[in-house]
């Protein structure tokens, strides 16, 4: 079984982004992307956008900026594929994460990536208002608006077209809407300002797009003018200290979104109506425009009912699991201690959960325990909870008891990634070489199509522990290249090849993988551009005012005399 990453793209595009999110790094700017159409191929192929979303994804991972979590992975990702088999264009790729960030956002981002920030999440009030903000920004996607605002920027010049793409997608800023940030400078700033004028026109269309996705999903209609109000009151009430988005607190367009949402979803609810099932979905249409789904024979069966008396909201429970994952672990623990002491209407399942994470993660396995043993009376076969108390009994020295737990589960879910990556933890850290074997069996299936540094990591640590040294070393460069730190990754495929037990098979996947990461690292010396596993040498994080011309380069590739920028 091979582990071999994804294929970096060599390109320009590659460069672009590594060296705009460089930038953003260092301004210690918010990130918010628009999309990048289809109808850009003669500049841009739909590979090239995939690559470049790929590309952003590691460095954001590399900067600390997402949530690598398997249950949370798995939440956002069913959630977004359930709308995306209802929008224009459900054979497209999409790929959804969430952002560790307070800041009330959401952004989409060439090849379909589609992140939704983690104080969003935690505003939410209910999936319906999650499910619409993901909707909306499918909307950019399906309707190009990323690949308007690129065209419209050709006419001005071509090489600021390339440079506009860079930025927007390095740095655009919620206080812009789907806008670049402030860091276009000097000659930028005119495409800057007329970029942020048309994607707030597009906002609109987004609205508008996103609500016929919602519906058809089976969602609530009303959630997208809810979430609207809900924000209104957000600004309000100032949130308790949230940092709410500055476009959102005087962007003139606001009362007419709202407006405009209601009317939409009143439209579809009326058509509702008329229909004989009761239901927004056309079956019809709906076999004839989605991506086949073989287990799904009728698109009624995407759509899930409230909860019961006996079921909890998986929502409910991963908005306080995205709330404690993001944020400080101790500081979440008197938070949840001191709300349920003195808020009215606080004393909830979801609440006592994310007070037990919140315990666990600050080193109080036991009091978390005493949190989660009530829940499991009432809901004894949630999954969450139990995985939560198996954590919980970990941490409090419980191993045994935990370690069955973790096998229950398997046995009931095999593959799931958030038991498999647990379960396998548990086994390697405290465990002989046999449980060291045993883990990395349970994380080997979950290698095939995995870009998550975590479980390259644990699966690295168990095969190193079980002495297989040669699939450790592969699977810890794994690890650095979708960590964002291809050079990392480089340099221990190289040590590895070096090694004189390797075998025919393992040579030629170690010299495989060092073929592909090859190209990517040859153009990020070209650039010039410091990454963090390579902050010095021949890549240089060049910076500087062009005194001719007023603009910015940022690691595009400066004359190293300090003359002039050499664009490509």
């Amino acid at each position: 079984m091979t582990m071999t990453p994804r294929r970096p793209a060599p390109r320009l595009l590659t460069a672009l982004i590594t060296a705009g999110l460089a930038c953003a790094a260092g301004a210690q700017q918010d990130v918010r992307l628009p999309d990048l159409g289809s109808s850009a191929n003669a500049l841009v192929s739909p590979q090239e956008a995939q690559d470049y979303g790929d590309a952003m994804l590691r460095q954001m991972r590399a900067l600390d900026m997402v949530v690598d979590d398997p249950l949370l992975d798995d939440y956002i990702n069913n959630l977004g594929y359930r709308l995306v088999a209802s929008c224009d264009k459900p054979k497209d790729h999409f790929a959804f994460f969430i952002v560790k960030d307070p800041e009330i956002n959401a952004f989409a981002a060439p090849g379909g990536y589609i992140a939704v920030n983690s104080g969003l999440i935690a505003i939410t009030r209910n999936e319906s208002e999650l499910a619409s903000v993901i909707a909306h920004e499918i909307g950019h996607i399906t309707q190009n608006h990323l690949q308007r605002a690129f065209e419209d920027s050709k006419k001005d010049t071509p090489l600021m077209a390339l440079v506009l793409l860079g930025a927007i997608v390095a740095g655009s800023s919620s206080r812009g809407g789907d806008a670049p940030m402030a860091v276009l400078a000097g000659g930028q700033g005119l495409l800057a300002q007329k970029s942020i004028n048309f994607t707030r026109h597009d906002e609109i269309e987004a609205d508008r797009v996103g609500i016929q996705t919602l519906a058809n999903a089976g969602f609530d209609p009303n959630a997208m003018a809810g979430f609207f109000d809900h924000m209104q009151d957000v600004m309000s009430a100032d949130a308790g200290g949230l940092n709410v988005p500055a476009f959102l607190q005087d962007h003139p367009v606001t009362t007419e979104r709202i407006s405009d949402a209601k009317a939409r979803a009143g439209a579809l609810i009326a058509a509702q109506k008329l229909r004989p099932s009761g239901s927004i979905v056309d079956k019809q249409a709906w076999e004839k425009s989605t991506a086949p789904i073989a287990f799904v024979k009728d698109p009624t069966a995407l759509m899930r009912p409230a909860p019961s008396g006996d079921r909890l909201d998986t929502w409910a429970l991963m908005r306080e699991r995205v709330r404690v994952l993001s944020d400080d672990a101790p500081k979440q623990v008197i938070y949840y201690a001191s709300s349920l002491q003195k808020l009215h209407g606080f004393d909830t399942a979801p609440n006592h959960y994310g007070y037990a994470l919140a315990l666990t993660r600050s080193g109080l396995g036991a009091q978390a325990i005493d949190q989660l043993e009530p829940l499991l009376k009432t809901y004894p076969d949630n999954l969450i909870l139990r995985l939560a108390l198996a954590d919980a009994r970990l941490q409090a020295g419980q191993r045994a008891a935990a370690l069955d737990i973790y096998s229950n589960l398997n046995a009931q879910s095999p593959r799931n990634r958030a038991v498999a990556l647990a379960y396998a933890k548990a086994l390697t850290d405290g465990g002989d070489a046999a449980h060291a074997r045993q883990a990395a069996e349970l994380l080997r299936p979950l290698l095939d199509n995995a870009s998550e540094p975590e479980i390259y990591s644990a699966y690295a640590r168990a095969s190193d522990k079980a002495g297989d040294k040669i699939r450790a070393g592969e699977a810890f460069a794994d690890a650095s290249y979708y960590s964002g730190r291809p050079f990392d990754a480089m340099e221990q495929l190289k040590r590895l090849l070096k090694r004189d037990d390797l075998d025919y098979y393992a040579r030629v996947r170690i010299q495989a993988r060092i073929a592909e990461l090859t190209p990517l690292v040859l153009e990020l010396n070209k650039r010039r551009i410091r990454t963090d596993d390579n902050p010095n040498g021949q890549q240089q994080q060049w910076q500087q005012q062009d005194s001719c011309t007023g603009r910015l380069c940022f690691g595009l590739g400066a004359d190293p005399a300090g003359a002039k920028p050499s664009f490509p």
